[in-house]
Protein backbone atom coordinates (compact mmCIF):
# COMPACT_ATOMS: atom_id res chain seq x y z
CA UNK A 1 0.00 0.00 0.00
CA UNK A 2 1.34 3.47 -0.89
CA UNK A 3 1.05 5.06 2.55
CA UNK A 4 2.49 8.41 1.47
CA UNK A 5 -0.08 8.83 -1.29
CA UNK A 6 -2.95 7.98 1.06
CA UNK A 7 -1.61 10.31 3.73
CA UNK A 8 -1.49 13.18 1.22
CA UNK A 9 -5.06 12.34 0.20
CA UNK A 10 -6.11 12.49 3.89
CA UNK A 11 -4.48 15.91 4.31
CA UNK A 12 -6.23 17.22 1.20
CA UNK A 13 -9.54 15.86 2.47
CA UNK A 14 -9.05 17.55 5.84
CA UNK A 15 -8.05 20.75 4.05
CA UNK A 16 -11.42 20.82 2.28
CA UNK A 17 -13.22 20.32 5.60
CA UNK A 18 -11.24 23.13 7.18
CA UNK A 19 -12.04 25.50 4.30
CA UNK A 20 -15.75 24.70 4.73
CA UNK A 21 -15.49 25.40 8.48
CA UNK A 22 -13.75 28.70 7.77
CA UNK A 23 -16.55 30.00 5.57
CA UNK A 24 -19.42 28.68 7.72
CA UNK A 25 -17.91 29.97 10.97
CA UNK A 26 -16.39 33.20 9.73
CA UNK A 27 -19.12 35.38 11.23
CA UNK A 28 -20.86 32.81 13.41
CA UNK A 29 -18.89 31.68 16.48
CA UNK A 30 -21.62 32.39 19.04
CA UNK A 31 -23.31 29.63 21.06
CA UNK A 32 -26.53 29.81 19.02
CA UNK A 33 -24.53 28.86 15.91
CA UNK A 34 -22.52 26.16 17.70
CA UNK A 35 -25.47 24.44 19.36
CA UNK A 36 -28.24 24.73 16.76
CA UNK A 37 -26.75 26.41 13.69
CA UNK A 38 -28.98 29.45 14.35
CA UNK A 39 -31.84 27.12 13.31
CA UNK A 40 -31.17 27.88 9.65
CA UNK A 41 -29.94 24.52 8.34
CA UNK A 42 -31.55 23.45 5.01
CA UNK A 43 -33.43 20.22 5.71
CA UNK A 44 -32.21 18.42 2.55
CA UNK A 45 -28.56 19.15 3.44
CA UNK A 46 -29.12 17.79 6.95
CA UNK A 47 -30.89 14.71 5.56
CA UNK A 48 -28.05 13.71 3.26
CA UNK A 49 -25.38 14.38 5.89
CA UNK A 50 -27.23 12.32 8.51
CA UNK A 51 -26.45 9.15 6.57
CA UNK A 52 -22.76 9.53 7.33
CA UNK A 53 -23.41 10.59 10.93
CA UNK A 54 -25.61 7.56 11.60
CA UNK A 55 -23.03 5.08 10.32
CA UNK A 56 -19.48 4.52 11.61
CA UNK A 57 -16.16 3.02 10.64
CA UNK A 58 -17.37 -0.11 12.43
CA UNK A 59 -20.44 -0.22 10.15
CA UNK A 60 -18.21 0.16 7.09
CA UNK A 61 -16.46 -3.12 7.86
CA UNK A 62 -19.07 -4.91 10.00
CA UNK A 63 -22.14 -4.76 7.75
CA UNK A 64 -20.38 -6.37 4.74
CA UNK A 65 -18.64 -8.77 7.12
CA UNK A 66 -21.85 -10.08 8.69
CA UNK A 67 -23.12 -11.52 5.40
CA UNK A 68 -21.15 -14.76 5.77
CA UNK A 69 -22.80 -15.56 9.11
CA UNK A 70 -26.20 -13.90 8.94
CA UNK A 71 -26.84 -13.53 5.19
CA UNK A 72 -28.74 -10.31 4.37
CA UNK A 73 -31.10 -10.58 7.35
CA UNK A 74 -29.82 -7.22 8.60
CA UNK A 75 -32.30 -5.65 6.16
CA UNK A 76 -35.09 -6.81 8.48
CA UNK A 77 -33.65 -4.51 11.13
CA UNK A 78 -33.26 -1.71 8.58
CA UNK A 79 -37.00 -2.05 7.87
CA UNK A 80 -37.61 -1.57 11.60
CA UNK A 81 -35.55 1.61 11.44
CA UNK A 82 -38.28 3.15 9.26
CA UNK A 83 -40.93 2.74 11.96
CA UNK A 84 -38.54 4.07 14.58
CA UNK A 85 -37.84 7.18 12.50
CA UNK A 86 -41.59 7.69 12.05
CA UNK A 87 -41.94 7.79 15.86
CA UNK A 88 -39.10 10.32 16.02
CA UNK A 89 -40.57 12.51 13.28
CA UNK A 90 -44.18 12.58 14.45
CA UNK A 91 -43.99 12.08 18.23
CA UNK A 92 -40.61 13.25 19.55
CA UNK A 93 -39.78 16.13 17.20
CA UNK A 94 -43.09 17.97 17.86
CA UNK A 95 -42.33 17.82 21.60
CA UNK A 96 -38.78 19.15 21.15
CA UNK A 97 -39.85 21.97 18.83
CA UNK A 98 -42.77 22.95 21.04
CA UNK A 99 -40.42 23.38 24.02
CA UNK A 100 -37.80 25.08 21.81
CA UNK A 101 -35.03 23.04 23.45
CA UNK A 102 -31.28 23.28 22.83
CA UNK A 103 -30.63 19.97 24.60
CA UNK A 104 -33.35 17.34 24.34
CA UNK A 105 -32.81 16.45 28.01
CA UNK A 106 -34.42 19.79 28.88
CA UNK A 107 -37.66 17.91 28.14
CA UNK A 108 -36.96 15.66 31.12
CA UNK A 109 -36.39 18.72 33.30
CA UNK A 110 -39.71 20.16 32.16
CA UNK A 111 -41.60 16.90 32.46
CA UNK A 112 -40.10 15.15 35.54
CA UNK A 113 -37.48 17.34 37.20
CA UNK A 114 -33.88 18.49 37.33
CA UNK A 115 -32.56 15.13 38.61
CA UNK A 116 -34.15 13.35 35.64
CA UNK A 117 -32.56 15.84 33.26
CA UNK A 118 -29.08 15.40 34.72
CA UNK A 119 -29.53 11.61 34.86
CA UNK A 120 -30.54 11.44 31.20
CA UNK A 121 -27.66 13.70 30.21
CA UNK A 122 -25.26 11.63 32.32
CA UNK A 123 -26.26 8.38 30.62
CA UNK A 124 -25.92 10.02 27.21
CA UNK A 125 -22.48 11.45 28.03
CA UNK A 126 -21.21 8.08 29.30
CA UNK A 127 -22.67 6.12 26.38
CA UNK A 128 -21.63 8.46 23.61
CA UNK A 129 -18.14 9.14 24.95
CA UNK A 130 -17.22 5.46 25.20
CA UNK A 131 -19.04 4.46 21.99
CA UNK A 132 -17.38 7.23 19.98
CA UNK A 133 -14.02 6.37 21.50
CA UNK A 134 -14.51 2.77 20.36
CA UNK A 135 -15.44 3.81 16.83
CA UNK A 136 -12.49 6.18 16.62
CA UNK A 137 -10.21 3.41 17.87
CA UNK A 138 -11.28 1.13 15.00
CA UNK A 139 -10.66 3.83 12.38
CA UNK A 140 -7.35 5.00 13.84
CA UNK A 141 -6.16 1.40 14.23
CA UNK A 142 -6.78 0.78 10.51
CA UNK A 143 -4.75 3.88 9.61
CA UNK A 144 -2.05 2.94 12.11
CA UNK A 145 -1.77 -0.62 10.78
CA UNK A 146 -1.71 0.20 7.08
CA UNK A 147 0.11 3.57 7.08
CA UNK A 148 1.75 4.87 10.24
CA UNK A 149 3.28 1.65 11.61
CA UNK A 150 5.56 1.58 8.55
CA UNK A 151 6.70 5.10 9.44
CA UNK A 152 7.14 4.14 13.11
CA UNK A 153 4.68 6.79 14.26
CA UNK A 154 3.35 5.99 17.77
CA UNK A 155 -0.35 5.15 18.07
CA UNK A 156 -0.76 7.96 20.61
CA UNK A 157 0.44 10.53 18.09
CA UNK A 158 -1.86 9.16 15.39
CA UNK A 159 -4.86 9.32 17.74
CA UNK A 160 -4.01 12.84 18.88
CA UNK A 161 -3.54 14.03 15.28
CA UNK A 162 -6.88 12.53 14.26
CA UNK A 163 -8.73 14.32 17.10
CA UNK A 164 -6.86 17.56 16.49
CA UNK A 165 -8.11 17.65 12.90
CA UNK A 166 -11.71 17.13 14.03
CA UNK A 167 -11.38 19.76 16.78
CA UNK A 168 -9.95 22.33 14.36
CA UNK A 169 -12.95 22.36 12.05
CA UNK A 170 -15.67 22.06 14.73
CA UNK A 171 -14.56 24.24 17.66
CA UNK A 172 -15.77 27.56 16.23
CA UNK A 173 -19.27 26.97 14.86
CA UNK A 174 -20.21 23.40 15.80
CA UNK A 175 -23.50 22.36 14.19
CA UNK A 176 -23.43 25.23 11.70
CA UNK A 177 -20.22 23.75 10.29
CA UNK A 178 -20.85 20.01 10.56
CA UNK A 179 -24.17 20.21 8.71
CA UNK A 180 -22.09 21.09 5.64
CA UNK A 181 -19.00 18.98 6.34
CA UNK A 182 -21.24 15.95 6.85
CA UNK A 183 -22.67 16.58 3.38
CA UNK A 184 -19.18 16.18 1.93
CA UNK A 185 -18.32 13.23 4.16
CA UNK A 186 -21.48 11.32 3.23
CA UNK A 187 -20.73 11.93 -0.45
CA UNK A 188 -17.25 10.42 -0.01
CA UNK A 189 -18.70 7.50 1.96
CA UNK A 190 -21.20 6.58 -0.77
CA UNK A 191 -18.64 7.22 -3.53
CA UNK A 192 -16.15 4.94 -1.76
CA UNK A 193 -18.78 2.24 -1.34
CA UNK A 194 -19.82 2.34 -5.01
CA UNK A 195 -16.23 2.43 -6.33
CA UNK A 196 -15.18 -0.54 -4.17
CA UNK A 197 -18.19 -2.53 -5.42
CA UNK A 198 -17.27 -1.70 -9.02
CA UNK A 199 -13.64 -2.70 -8.42
CA UNK A 200 -14.66 -6.05 -6.93
CA UNK A 201 -17.15 -6.60 -9.76
CA UNK A 202 -14.41 -5.81 -12.28
CA UNK A 203 -12.20 -8.53 -10.81
CA UNK A 204 -15.14 -10.93 -11.09
CA UNK A 205 -15.83 -9.82 -14.70
CA UNK A 206 -19.34 -8.71 -13.80
CA UNK A 207 -21.38 -5.94 -15.40
CA UNK A 208 -24.37 -4.33 -13.66
CA UNK A 209 -26.67 -7.21 -14.61
CA UNK A 210 -24.04 -9.69 -13.47
CA UNK A 211 -23.80 -8.00 -10.05
CA UNK A 212 -27.55 -8.28 -9.56
CA UNK A 213 -27.55 -11.93 -10.68
CA UNK A 214 -24.62 -12.82 -8.43
CA UNK A 215 -26.27 -11.25 -5.39
CA UNK A 216 -29.66 -12.78 -6.20
CA UNK A 217 -28.28 -16.31 -6.69
CA UNK A 218 -25.92 -16.22 -3.72
CA UNK A 219 -26.68 -18.65 -0.85
CA UNK A 220 -26.28 -15.58 1.39
CA UNK A 221 -29.06 -13.58 -0.29
CA UNK A 222 -31.67 -14.60 2.28
CA UNK A 223 -33.34 -11.57 3.87
CA UNK A 224 -36.37 -12.82 5.80
CA UNK A 225 -36.51 -15.41 8.59
CA UNK A 226 -40.05 -16.27 9.65
CA UNK A 227 -39.78 -19.96 10.50
CA UNK A 228 -37.32 -19.96 13.43
CA UNK A 229 -38.68 -18.22 16.54
CA UNK A 230 -35.55 -19.02 18.55
CA UNK A 231 -33.20 -17.38 16.06
CA UNK A 232 -31.93 -13.89 16.80
CA UNK A 233 -32.48 -13.27 13.06
CA UNK A 234 -36.23 -13.91 13.30
CA UNK A 235 -38.05 -11.19 11.37
CA UNK A 236 -40.22 -9.97 14.24
CA UNK A 237 -37.28 -9.81 16.66
CA UNK A 238 -35.16 -7.91 14.13
CA UNK A 239 -37.95 -5.57 13.01
CA UNK A 240 -39.09 -4.61 16.52
CA UNK A 241 -35.50 -4.31 17.71
CA UNK A 242 -34.68 -2.04 14.78
CA UNK A 243 -37.55 0.25 15.73
CA UNK A 244 -36.56 0.55 19.40
CA UNK A 245 -32.83 0.80 18.67
CA UNK A 246 -33.56 3.75 16.36
CA UNK A 247 -35.73 5.52 18.93
CA UNK A 248 -33.15 4.96 21.68
CA UNK A 249 -29.96 5.69 19.75
CA UNK A 250 -31.35 8.54 17.64
CA UNK A 251 -34.57 9.94 19.08
CA UNK A 252 -33.34 10.31 22.68
CA UNK A 253 -29.67 10.90 21.79
CA UNK A 254 -28.54 14.53 21.83
CA UNK A 255 -25.82 13.99 19.22
CA UNK A 256 -28.19 12.52 16.65
CA UNK A 257 -31.04 14.94 17.30
CA UNK A 258 -28.99 18.15 17.42
CA UNK A 259 -28.76 18.58 13.66
CA UNK A 260 -32.43 17.67 13.27
CA UNK A 261 -33.23 20.51 15.68
CA UNK A 262 -31.15 22.93 13.60
CA UNK A 263 -33.75 22.92 10.81
CA UNK A 264 -35.82 26.06 10.32
CA UNK A 265 -39.07 24.63 11.69
CA UNK A 266 -40.82 21.42 12.69
CA UNK A 267 -42.16 20.66 9.22
CA UNK A 268 -38.70 20.85 7.63
CA UNK A 269 -37.23 18.74 10.45
CA UNK A 270 -39.87 16.07 9.78
CA UNK A 271 -39.12 16.09 6.05
CA UNK A 272 -35.44 15.69 6.91
CA UNK A 273 -36.00 12.64 9.16
CA UNK A 274 -38.37 10.93 6.74
CA UNK A 275 -35.96 11.49 3.83
CA UNK A 276 -32.81 10.10 5.40
CA UNK A 277 -34.72 7.17 6.94
CA UNK A 278 -35.64 6.11 3.38
CA UNK A 279 -32.07 6.65 2.14
CA UNK A 280 -30.78 4.14 4.71
CA UNK A 281 -32.40 1.29 2.77
CA UNK A 282 -30.31 1.51 -0.45
CA UNK A 283 -27.11 2.43 1.44
CA UNK A 284 -27.29 -0.60 3.74
CA UNK A 285 -28.32 -2.79 0.81
CA UNK A 286 -25.15 -1.71 -1.01
CA UNK A 287 -23.03 -2.62 2.03
CA UNK A 288 -24.56 -6.12 2.10
CA UNK A 289 -24.13 -6.55 -1.65
CA UNK A 290 -20.46 -5.68 -1.22
CA UNK A 291 -20.21 -8.41 1.40
CA UNK A 292 -21.69 -10.99 -0.98
CA UNK A 293 -19.38 -9.96 -3.83
CA UNK A 294 -16.35 -10.13 -1.52
CA UNK A 295 -17.29 -13.65 -0.39
CA UNK A 296 -17.90 -14.71 -3.98
CA UNK A 297 -14.48 -13.38 -5.01
CA UNK A 298 -12.81 -15.26 -2.15
CA UNK A 299 -14.61 -18.47 -3.12
CA UNK A 300 -13.71 -18.22 -6.82
CA UNK A 301 -10.05 -17.53 -6.04
CA UNK A 302 -9.82 -20.04 -3.16
CA UNK A 303 -8.77 -17.40 -0.65
CA UNK A 304 -8.76 -18.33 3.03
CA UNK A 305 -10.75 -15.67 4.86
CA UNK A 306 -10.20 -14.40 8.43
CA UNK A 307 -12.34 -16.02 11.11
CA UNK A 308 -13.80 -12.69 12.21
CA UNK A 309 -16.31 -11.10 9.84
CA UNK A 310 -15.02 -7.59 10.57
CA UNK A 311 -11.60 -8.55 9.21
CA UNK A 312 -12.79 -9.93 5.85
CA UNK A 313 -13.21 -6.72 3.86
CA UNK A 314 -10.08 -4.95 5.22
CA UNK A 315 -7.99 -8.09 4.55
CA UNK A 316 -9.18 -8.46 0.95
CA UNK A 317 -8.81 -4.78 0.08
CA UNK A 318 -5.44 -4.25 1.78
CA UNK A 319 -4.03 -7.24 -0.12
CA UNK A 320 -4.13 -5.09 -3.27
CA UNK A 321 -6.24 -7.61 -5.20
CA UNK A 322 -8.78 -4.94 -6.19
CA UNK A 323 -6.25 -2.29 -7.13
CA UNK A 324 -4.97 0.91 -5.59
CA UNK A 325 -8.25 2.76 -6.19
CA UNK A 326 -10.12 0.36 -3.89
CA UNK A 327 -7.48 0.81 -1.16
CA UNK A 328 -7.59 4.60 -1.37
CA UNK A 329 -11.36 4.82 -1.35
CA UNK A 330 -11.66 2.24 1.43
CA UNK A 331 -9.43 4.39 3.65
CA UNK A 332 -11.25 7.56 2.56
CA UNK A 333 -14.61 5.90 3.28
CA UNK A 334 -13.46 4.88 6.77
CA UNK A 335 -12.18 8.39 7.46
CA UNK A 336 -15.29 10.08 6.05
CA UNK A 337 -17.72 8.04 8.10
CA UNK A 338 -15.57 8.32 11.24
CA UNK A 339 -15.17 12.09 10.90
CA UNK A 340 -18.93 12.41 10.37
CA UNK A 341 -19.68 10.46 13.55
CA UNK A 342 -16.93 11.96 15.69
CA UNK A 343 -17.63 15.62 14.87
CA UNK A 344 -21.32 15.13 15.68
CA UNK A 345 -20.45 13.38 18.95
CA UNK A 346 -17.98 16.08 19.92
CA UNK A 347 -20.59 18.78 19.32
CA UNK A 348 -23.44 16.86 20.97
CA UNK A 349 -21.42 16.06 24.09
CA UNK A 350 -20.25 19.67 24.36
CA UNK A 351 -23.86 20.83 24.15
CA UNK A 352 -25.17 18.40 26.76
CA UNK A 353 -22.38 19.11 29.26
CA UNK A 354 -22.71 22.88 28.83
CA UNK A 355 -26.52 23.08 28.84
CA UNK A 356 -27.59 20.19 31.10
CA UNK A 357 -24.74 19.88 33.61
CA UNK A 358 -23.08 23.31 33.69
CA UNK A 359 -26.30 25.22 32.90
CA UNK A 360 -24.56 27.91 30.86
CA UNK A 361 -27.90 29.53 30.04
CA UNK A 362 -27.55 31.22 33.44
CA UNK A 363 -24.55 33.21 32.21
CA UNK A 364 -24.08 35.96 29.68
CA UNK A 365 -22.98 35.08 26.13
CA UNK A 366 -19.31 35.90 26.72
CA UNK A 367 -18.90 33.68 29.78
CA UNK A 368 -21.05 30.90 28.30
CA UNK A 369 -18.90 30.89 25.17
CA UNK A 370 -15.74 30.73 27.29
CA UNK A 371 -17.09 27.67 29.13
CA UNK A 372 -18.01 26.01 25.85
CA UNK A 373 -14.54 26.62 24.42
CA UNK A 374 -13.05 24.86 27.48
CA UNK A 375 -15.42 21.88 27.39
CA UNK A 376 -14.93 21.17 23.68
CA UNK A 377 -11.17 20.30 23.80
CA UNK A 378 -11.65 18.45 27.11
CA UNK A 379 -13.97 15.99 25.36
CA UNK A 380 -11.37 15.54 22.61
CA UNK A 381 -8.84 14.57 25.28
CA UNK A 382 -11.36 12.12 26.74
CA UNK A 383 -11.71 10.46 23.32
CA UNK A 384 -7.93 10.09 23.10
CA UNK A 385 -7.88 8.54 26.58
CA UNK A 386 -10.53 5.97 25.63
CA UNK A 387 -8.66 5.05 22.45
CA UNK A 388 -5.47 4.52 24.48
CA UNK A 389 -7.45 2.38 26.94
CA UNK A 390 -8.70 0.18 24.10
CA UNK A 391 -5.16 0.00 22.76
CA UNK A 392 -3.90 -1.12 26.18
CA UNK A 393 -6.61 -3.77 26.48
CA UNK A 394 -5.68 -5.05 23.02
CA UNK A 395 -8.28 -7.80 23.30
CA UNK A 396 -11.19 -7.85 20.87
CA UNK A 397 -13.38 -9.87 23.24
CA UNK A 398 -12.82 -7.45 26.13
CA UNK A 399 -13.47 -4.43 23.91
CA UNK A 400 -16.68 -5.96 22.54
CA UNK A 401 -17.83 -6.76 26.09
CA UNK A 402 -17.20 -3.18 27.20
CA UNK A 403 -19.02 -1.84 24.14
CA UNK A 404 -22.03 -4.09 24.89
CA UNK A 405 -22.13 -3.00 28.53
CA UNK A 406 -22.21 0.66 27.48
CA UNK A 407 -25.11 -0.10 25.13
CA UNK A 408 -27.17 -0.99 28.23
CA UNK A 409 -27.25 2.68 29.17
CA UNK A 410 -29.58 3.59 26.31
CA UNK A 411 -32.37 1.62 28.04
CA UNK A 412 -32.79 4.13 30.89
CA UNK A 413 -32.83 6.99 28.39
CA UNK A 414 -35.60 5.32 26.41
CA UNK A 415 -37.48 4.54 29.63
CA UNK A 416 -37.32 8.13 30.89
CA UNK A 417 -38.68 9.61 27.66
CA UNK A 418 -41.33 6.88 27.32
CA UNK A 419 -42.58 7.53 30.86
CA UNK A 420 -42.79 11.25 30.18
CA UNK A 421 -44.83 10.75 27.02
CA UNK A 422 -47.05 7.82 28.07
CA UNK A 423 -47.97 8.91 31.61
CA UNK A 424 -49.78 12.03 32.71
CA UNK A 425 -48.34 12.18 36.22
CA UNK A 426 -45.16 13.55 37.77
CA UNK A 427 -43.05 10.99 39.61
CA UNK A 428 -40.53 11.41 42.43
CA UNK A 429 -37.60 13.19 40.79
CA UNK A 430 -35.11 12.35 43.56
CA UNK A 431 -35.49 8.61 42.97
CA UNK A 432 -34.91 8.77 39.20
CA UNK A 433 -31.08 8.34 39.29
CA UNK A 434 -31.30 5.24 41.49
CA UNK A 435 -33.89 3.53 39.27
CA UNK A 436 -31.94 4.35 36.10
CA UNK A 437 -28.73 2.92 37.58
CA UNK A 438 -30.43 -0.18 38.99
CA UNK A 439 -32.19 -1.12 35.74
CA UNK A 440 -29.10 -1.90 33.58
CA UNK A 441 -27.51 -3.72 36.52
CA UNK A 442 -30.58 -5.97 36.81
CA UNK A 443 -30.57 -6.52 33.04
CA UNK A 444 -26.90 -7.47 33.06
CA UNK A 445 -27.38 -9.88 35.96
CA UNK A 446 -30.52 -11.33 34.39
CA UNK A 447 -28.74 -11.91 31.10
CA UNK A 448 -25.94 -13.81 32.86
CA UNK A 449 -28.46 -15.87 34.85
CA UNK A 450 -30.57 -16.80 31.82
CA UNK A 451 -27.50 -17.72 29.84
CA UNK A 452 -26.23 -19.97 32.65
CA UNK A 453 -29.57 -21.67 33.42
CA UNK A 454 -31.45 -21.75 30.10
CA UNK A 455 -28.77 -21.04 27.51
CA UNK A 456 -30.67 -17.94 26.40
CA UNK A 457 -28.83 -14.70 25.66
CA UNK A 458 -30.59 -11.41 25.12
CA UNK A 459 -30.09 -9.64 21.83
CA UNK A 460 -31.36 -6.19 21.03
CA UNK A 461 -34.55 -6.99 22.94
CA UNK A 462 -32.57 -6.27 26.11
CA UNK A 463 -33.00 -2.58 25.30
CA UNK A 464 -36.79 -2.99 25.52
CA UNK A 465 -36.57 -4.89 28.83
CA UNK A 466 -34.21 -2.27 30.23
CA UNK A 467 -36.55 0.59 29.30
CA UNK A 468 -39.57 -1.32 30.66
CA UNK A 469 -37.89 -1.75 34.06
CA UNK A 470 -37.29 2.00 34.25
CA UNK A 471 -40.92 2.74 33.33
CA UNK A 472 -42.21 0.25 35.93
CA UNK A 473 -39.87 1.67 38.58
CA UNK A 474 -40.93 5.26 37.90
CA UNK A 475 -44.64 4.30 37.82
CA UNK A 476 -44.30 2.46 41.16
CA UNK A 477 -43.15 5.63 42.92
CA UNK A 478 -45.64 8.05 44.51
CA UNK A 479 -47.25 10.07 41.72
CA UNK A 480 -48.46 13.64 41.56
CA UNK A 481 -50.90 15.08 39.08
CA UNK A 482 -48.98 16.67 36.24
Amino acid sequence: MNGTFIFIFILLYFGILYVISHFTGRKHSENAAFFLGNRKSPWYIVAFGMIGSSLSGISFVSVPGMVGQFDMTYMQMVAGFLLGYAVIAFILLPVYYKLNVTSIYSYLDNRIGRKACKTGAGFFILSRTVATGARLYVAVLILQTYIFDAWRVPFTLTAAGFLLMIWLYTHKSGVRTIVWTDLLQTFFLIAALVIIILQVAKELNLDFTGIITTVKESPHSRIFVFDDWYSRQNFFKQFISGMFVTIAMTGVDQEMMQKNLSCKNLREAQKNVCTYSLLFIPVNLLFLCLGILALDYASVNHIALPATGDDILPALISSGRFGMAAIIFFVVGIIAVTFAGADSALTGLTTSICVDLLEIDKYDEKKARKIRLCVHPAISLAFIGIMLLFKAINNTGAIDALYRIVSYTYGPLLGLFAFGILFNTRTCDKAVPYICILSPILCFAGNLLLNATAGYRFGYELLIVNAALVIIGLAALPQKKN
